[in-house]
């Protein structure tokens, strides 16, 4: 080695601490043995470590203190290779450590020189959006919410006594916070009225949520309702994910079939309804909520914790405001209403003009409906589709419905009046009940020959009627021969 280089080196080394301090990383230097040599200002101003307090030291007793988490010197001086880890500090600094041997000329480890990059500030930008995408997914999974609008304009038909009765109550406790408890058959319309007490509640602005706790399976409804953390089971989402609860804070939850909830979730259930406080699945850490309840059932409760099929401590906190809503066959006043707004509805929304023969709306009210509104909302759906006619005659009703309403249970609309009408024989009773018929099935056949097939005689016969009782047949081919 020249004069010259040696004095390169003297320089070099005399002003090699000065150089690591131009560096835009922390820089950490240990021997093989851990001892602590240099650390460049870089390194103090990331951690908020001072030199003078770890120059000298072991890794090894400042892991022991607490000073870090972690150390890299002794896997770097074991295997030979470069290392990568992250280091939290006794500051709550962390750091991405990345450690590089460096070899004597025996070709073993003489110092590992570690390079530190601050990652705080990182991970609180990742925490931020990890609560910013929570967010959008509160609101983006909360389609209720999204359509909420829509829903606040939808009418509520109810004309008869029982239903005025029931929105009245409704009305009242929706100004509340208190739990709401909806019973009633399938389809009488409960999660309308939930949504009607949302909508007119201090919360109306908040998420409303409907969960059907009957339609999701036993073994996944505790991560529906609450959520779960970061690998709480195999397949979970590494960022874990909001539970209902979650989504319906400072908004209405609507617990709809409540009675189909498991044994084992209830007690959870009224740990929420005491404390406003939810553990995620996988995790411990409670979360604060406030979710106002609206449940409902179609199942007697009394019944179920008679059983021991619902636990009763939950059944009474539920039991704050219970609102029966009746079934549709015992409030009549309310089914041709309700069936006229389904048909403009669905009309509307087809575009087609279609109404209802006087005997259709005749078999309605004649009808038990045992699927309720739901039921009712159905059938409309489908008359409005199937249907190519614009009047809906009493033939395009189902067969089990036309059968429960036999001719002799559902006369035309002027039986009452014709049989009540003092002055008439029977012969002009009974010849003013066939005129009906025969109009009513001419309307729905539209051929005398496919009347006459039906009622099994001649088309003839059925020509003398038509002239007798001055009804015009359709024109067409049947207008041939009389």
């Amino acid at each position: 080695m020249t004069d010259n280089e040696d004095r390169h080196d003297e320089i070099l080394s005399f002003y090699l601490k000065s150089l690591l301090d131009t560096l835009s990383d922390g820089v950490y230097i240990t021997d093989q043995k851990g001892m602590t040599l240099h650390v460049n200002t870089m390194y103090e101003n990331l951690t908020g470590l001072k030199r003078e307090d770890i120059v000298g030291h072991n890794v090894r007793d400042l892991k022991n203190q607490g000073v870090f988490n972690i150390i890299l010197n002794p896997e770097v001086v074991k295997t030979g290779k470069p290392v990568t880890q992250v280091q939290t500090n006794m500051h709550d600094r962390r750091l991405v450590l990345s450690g590089y041997p460096i070899f004597d000329s025996t070709g073993k480890v003489a110092m590992v020189v570690t390079y530190a990059r601050d990652i705080t500030i990182i991970s609180n930008m990742k925490d931020q959006i990890e609560q910013q995408q929570e967010l959008i997914e509160k609101y983006h999974t909360n389609l209720d919410y999204l359509n909420r609008q829509k829903i606040k304009k939808a009418p509520l038909v109810i004309i008869s006594k029982e239903m005025s009765q029931v929105l009245a109550t409704l009305r009242l406790v929706a100004s509340t916070d208190i739990t709401v408890l909806l019973l009633g058959e399938t389809g009488v319309g409960k999660d309308v009225l939930a949504r009607h007490i949302h909508e007119r509640s201090t919360r109306s602005t908040q998420p409303f949520f409907k969960v059907d706790c009957s339609s999701i399976p036993e073994s996944l409804i505790e991560s529906e309702l609450f959520g779960y953390a970061p690998g709480a089971f195999s397949g979970a989402l590494t960022k874990g994910k909001l539970g209902f609860f979650e989504m319906a804070d400072k908004g209405t939850l609507f617990l709809d079939e409540i009675g189909e909830l498991p044994y084992n979730m209830q007690s959870r259930l009224l740990r929420v309804l005491q404390d406003q406080e939810i553990v995620r699945l996988g995790s411990t850490q409670p979360r604060k909520v406030d979710v106002r309840i609206v449940a409902a059932t179609n199942r007697d409760l009394t019944e179920e914790v008679k059983s021991g099929r619902f636990r009763s401590d939950l059944y009474y906190r539920l039991r704050v405001s219970v609102v029966t809503i009746p079934p549709l066959r015992e409030r009549m006043e309310d089914i041709l209403p309700l069936a006229r707004h389904f048909l403009e509805k669905f009309s509307n929304r087809y575009r087609k003009i279609k109404s209802f023969s006087p005997m259709v709306e005749k078999t309605m009210l004649e009808y038990h409906w045992p699927g309720n509104i739901r039921e009712l909302e159905n059938l409309v759906l489908s008359l409005v589709i199937t249907c190519e006619r614009n009047l809906i005659e009493r033939n395009d009703l189902p067969t089990s419905m036309v059968n429960e309403c036999s001719e002799d249970k559902v006369p035309s609309v002027e039986y009452e009046r014709l049989v009540t009408s003092p002055g008439k024989s029977l012969k002009e009773i009974m010849s003013e009940i066939e005129r009906d018929i025969i109009h009513e099935a001419l309307n729905s056949q539209g051929s005398v020959s496919k009347v006459a097939k039906m009622f099994k005689v001649n088309r003839t016969t059925i020509f003398r009627k038509l002239q007798l009782t001055e009804i015009t047949p359709p024109q067409g081919k049947d207008k041939r021969k009389k």
